[in-house]
């Protein structure tokens, strides 16, 4: 499977790159990509639904990013941009951005809807932690 390209970054190849993904960093999906990136993962994603016109998207995008490096390999982080990738925001029914949903196992198990402090996104991530 091709590496997946992180947020903001053209892929880079190195010892980061594990299994075709790069661990510490938030990887972009999109409408084509979501269900091999993120219902068909080996390990929990954690989906950051977000626009570029979204000042609170902005906050929690540094919030993620820190997350990620953070978590060892045992969850990862991945964004969508809705205005690029409107079908999977709709199929969740994300009408308020940021969202976030936890991944796992092809199930979102956990959805957040909006800005929130660093501490409430630890709290629900350590059941995979």
């Amino acid at each position: 499977m091709p590496a997946r390209a992180t947020a903001g970054d053209s892929p880079k190849p190195g010892p980061e790159e594990t299994c075709g993904r790069y661990s510490g960093a938030v990887f972009e999906v999109t409408d084509e990509t979501f269900d091999r990136d993120v219902l068909h993962a080996d390990t929990p994603i954690v989906l950051d639904f977000w626009a570029p016109w979204c000042g609170p998207c902005k906050a929690v995008e540094p919030i993620l990013a820190q997350l990620a490096t953070e978590t060892n390999g045992k969850v990862e982080f991945a964004k969508l941009n809705i205005d690029e990738n409107p079908l999977t925001a709709a199929r969740y029914g994300v009408l308020s951005i940021p969202t976030t949903i936890v991944f796992d196992g092809g199930e979102a198990r956990e959805t957040l809807v909006g800005a929130r402090p660093r501490k409430h996104y630890v709290r629900v991530l350590e059941p995979w932690l």
